[in-house]
């Protein structure tokens, strides 16, 4: 979710869930200790937010697990799923599920900085090396250090070959890979990922498993997150409207936007709030073609939301 899921995403969302866990965008290790910005910046009322890290060198990875610790992140996630070029040629993302032993070095490394949860998020194999041997012996790895919470997209990773869309698409999901997985490893909390585009279907997966993590389908189409508190927590109903939800991002706007934000920064992450609905074109359309500029505020956006009927 590199350049989708960042703080002001994440303050969208979760005026839809109390409940769910937030991740954030891959954030590499070079980027947080070296880089110009304050990478680890979050809101608190964004939480519980898990922050989601790419690395191999355990020191660094535990340097910044430190660090995200005192924030206060709420997890700590190493990826090894992410078969980007640019993630590849940092020897981090999906190319570690060949060095086992480096991603168990990398947990405990972090785990001895923090209180925290320290987790790893993976693929089921990749190119030739995607046997249930091969995944158990990565996971094995990590459990032995202590790791006991696994994400796994049940889809290898071409590394070779296929671009990052691609590899989000073409290689065929393997559930039952993962619903074994829990079987042979019940001591595990193992969360599924890949393909899910329902509430309902995330039901039918945590009748096997522990947890359902949603990628892009949450970003694409928002509102399912309105249904989570309810139908996977117990939780009350949300009784919101999709343009509530908009409304009750207006202050959050205004005082980004005052704090130096353009108005597009936050906006962009909203386009998909009305997917399905009347008049979504012309909400997404006018959003688009209005919002980049240096002078876009809250009326492009309440103009955009005269599109859609209440």
């Amino acid at each position: 979710m590199l350049d989708w899921t960042d703080r002001h995403c994440r303050t969208f969302h979760r005026k839809m869930t109390k409940h769910t866990v937030l991740y954030t965008e891959m954030i590499t290790t070079g980027a947080i200790l070296f880089g110009r910005g304050d990478y680890l910046h979050f809101n608190q009322h964004e939480g519980p937010v898990a922050l989601q890290l790419g690395g191999s060198d355990p020191q660094a990875l535990a340097q910044c697990a430190k660090l995200a610790g005192e924030r206060g992140y709420d997890e700590i996630n190493l990826n090894v799923g992410c078969p980007s070029d640019r993630v590849q040629n940092g020897r981090f993302g999906a190319c570690l599920m060949g060095e086992p032993q480096l991603v168990a070095d990398c947990v405990a490394a972090m785990k001895a900085e923090v209180n925290i949860p320290v987790t790893v998020k993976t693929r089921i194999g990749i190119d030739e090396q995607d046997s249930y041997e091969f995944l158990c012996a990565l996971i094995e790895a990590s459990h032995n250090v202590g790791c006991d919470d696994f994400i796994i997209h049940a889809r290898k990773a071409w590394l070779k070959g296929l671009s990052p869309k691609e590899n989000r698409e073409v290689p065929p999901l393997d559930y039952p890979r993962v619903y074994q997985l829990k079987k042979d490893y019940p001591q595990l909390d193992l969360s599924l990922n890949g393909g899910v585009k329902t509430i309902e279907q995330s039901l039918e997966h945590l009748q096997h498993i522990d947890g359902v993590m949603i990628g892009r389908e949450a970003y694409s189409n928002p509102f399912i997150l309105n249904e989570v508190d309810e139908k996977i927590y117990g939780d009350i109903a949300n009784t919101q409207s999709r343009h509530d939800v908009v409304r009750s991002m207006y202050s959050y706007i205004e005082d980004e936007m005052r704090l130096g934000a353009n108005f597009w920064h936050v906006a962009r992450h909203m386009l998909g709030i009305f997917q399905g609905q009347p008049g979504a074109r012309g909400f997404r359309r006018h959003l688009s073609e209005n919002g980049h500029g240096k002078q876009a505020d809250l009326s492009v956006m309440d103009k955009a939301l005269s599109f859609v009927p209440e």
